[in-house]
């Protein structure tokens, strides 16, 4: 009973700040970065003088003999839907909180957004395997219990990472073009940098021409720099793999450093040689920037 009462105070407490950051910072910018990015048909009328030929509707003109055209309005709803990564990494932190909690404030955050203007939002826990899925729907309740998932995933993070099969189940149950928040750490076990292939980068190329990606890579400043603590032994949280390592090495930390740094590199070449939105998060860092520099940025290409 202690864990749920704890939970729903985190629930709670994230409620209270990130609706304060909406408020202060936020307001309108959600508006005009997302809505009319695309339209929907609407009905037929009749064909007038000086309608623009491209819009008319042959297969009702043949039927009734009368030329008609399609008329299209700005879509006013979206369908918003956050894939969050729920594997063992993603329990790690290394500053005042996990990189589950700051996905879990994130989506929040842009949750409470979206229901503000009315949208639907939906959520996909997913490591290896698909953990829990909430179809899309309206309603500040929706907003929570994304956030409560979220969290108590927290406890139960455990396993590898398949970013491929999280996006066969996405295009299995979202056919309408959605906007999408892709949570993760994007580190898979066996993959390394370098310009190592990942398994699921033509996939997500797909899931991107028919859905609009937004990647959220979350990172940890521990998993940048090694801190020098003499021998330790460090295990992969996602495969339990052990390893002793002497960071009193000059030479090990360098290493360390390097290979992360590639990483992301590759992924962040990757992501842009693709067109595909990014926002890097990190636990050491205020989450808002990098939401309102999204924001900025969307409205720019607009």
């Amino acid at each position: 009973m202690a864990d749920v009462k704890e939970l729903m105070a985190k629930v709670g407490k994230i409620r209270i700040l990130t609706t304060r950051l909406i408020d202060d910072q936020l307001s309108g910018d959600y508006h005009s970065t997302f809505k009319g990015q695309g339209v929907e048909f609407d009905e037929v009328r009749p064909y007038l003088v000086g309608d623009d030929v491209r819009t008319i509707d042959w297969n009702v003109t043949a039927k009734t003999g009368v030329p008609y055209i399609k008329r299209f309005s700005e879509e006013r709803e979206l369908t918003i839907l956050f894939m969050v990564d729920v594997s063992g990494s993603q329990g790690y932190g290394s500053v005042k909180r996990s990189k589950m909690e700051l996905a879990a404030e994130v989506t929040a955050l842009l949750a409470l957004t979206a229901i503000r203007n009315q949208d639907k939002i939906g959520l996909i826990l997913f490591s290896d395997k698909i953990v829990k899925y909430i179809p899309p729907r309206k309603g500040r309740d929706s907003v929570m219990r994304l956030v409560r998932e979220v969290l108590a995933a927290e406890d139960e993070a455990s396993g590898g990472t398949d970013i491929g099969e999280a996006l066969k189940f996405l295009n299995g149950v979202q056919k309408r073009r959605a906007v999408v928040f892709l949570v993760s750490d994007f580190l898979e076990s066996g993959v390394a940098g370098n310009g190592a292939h990942r398994a699921y980068e033509s996939l997500l190329r797909a899931t991107a021409r028919h859905h609009d990606m937004v990647c959220v890579p979350v990172g940890d400043p521990a998993e940048r720099v090694l801190p020098d603590v003499g021998l330790v032994e460090l295990e992969d949280p996602e495969t339990g793999e052990l390893a002793l390592v002497d960071t009193s090495s000059a030479k090990v930390r360098a290493a360390f450093a390097a290979a992360a740094e590639a990483e992301e590199d590759e992924l962040r070449r990757f992501l842009l040689k693709t067109g595909i939105d990014t926002m890097p998060i990190s636990t050491d860092r205020p989450y808002i920037d990098a939401v309102r520099a999204l924001f900025k940025r969307r409205a720019r290409k607009r």
